[in-house]
């Protein structure tokens, strides 16, 4: 049985340089889209994790952001990020799952140390094309989400949600949970998407992020 329930997943992060990093808040956040409908968090850092973990009794699929010179991974990059998720209870771990360079452990070493050592734990593929996301269903990922489409050099400049992606995900992938993550912003391109067949929607920036969200608004007026 799946960890993550069908339905809507709120990211609620706060990276450094952003207003409420650091504050403390993500757990409120988190406690309000829980009681709003959200079936899971997606959330950053150790601490955070634990925090959120503690306001909600949802699933929680845990990453860390590391930034590694010689490489543009940094979602759950080397095993030292994945060794520190295993220190919280999310039940989820979110990977990058795109072709590009990674900083140390190649993904199939970090995807099998998880299934050693952490069985119960499991595994989302963040993936920007079909062939991160056909690499992602060989190495027996338990979700593949569309989270890096548009956010790498090979799918720069794609608009986003992509329909015509997430639906060529569902249809190749029909023994795997495809979970669309990127771009939702009104609640016609959710119907949209879910329309499609996935098995979640990951929804950040729409909801949890007050300055983006202001910015959408003021960019009207100017």
């Amino acid at each position: 049985m799946a960890k993550l329930n069908r339905g809507l997943i709120v990211s609620c992060q706060a990276v450094k340089g952003e207003p409420l990093y650091g504050l403390g808040i993500m757990r409120h956040f988190a406690r309000a889209a829980v009681l709003g409908g959200a079936v899971g968090i997606r959330t950053g850092y150790v601490n955070e994790i634990n925090e959120i973990k503690q306001e909600v009794n949802v699933p929680v699929i845990g990453i860390i952001k590391q930034e590694y010179e010689g490489s543009d991974v940094y979602i759950t990059p080397t095993l030292k990020e994945v060794k520190e998720l295993l220190t919280t209870d999310c039940e989820v771990i979110a990977l990058d799952c795109t072709r590009r360079s990674r900083p140390k452990e190649t993904l199939e070493e970090l995807v099998a140390y998880i299934r050693k050592n952490a069985p119960e734990r499991e595994i989302m593929a963040d993936c920007d094309c079909m062939e991160s996301a056909r690499e992602a269903a060989r190495l027996g990922f338990d979700y593949i989400g569309t989270t890096m489409r548009g956010y790498t050099a090979a799918t720069k400049g794609t608009a986003i949600p992509d329909y015509g992606f997430d639906a060529q995900l569902v249809k190749e992938f029909p023994d795997v949970k495809i979970i669309a993550e990127g771009g939702i912003w009104e609640t016609a391109q959710l119907e949209k998407v879910w329309s499609l067949g996935v098995y979640a929607v990951v929804i950040g920036s729409a909801i949890t992020r007050p300055m983006d969200i202001t910015k959408r608004f003021a960019k009207v007026i100017k």
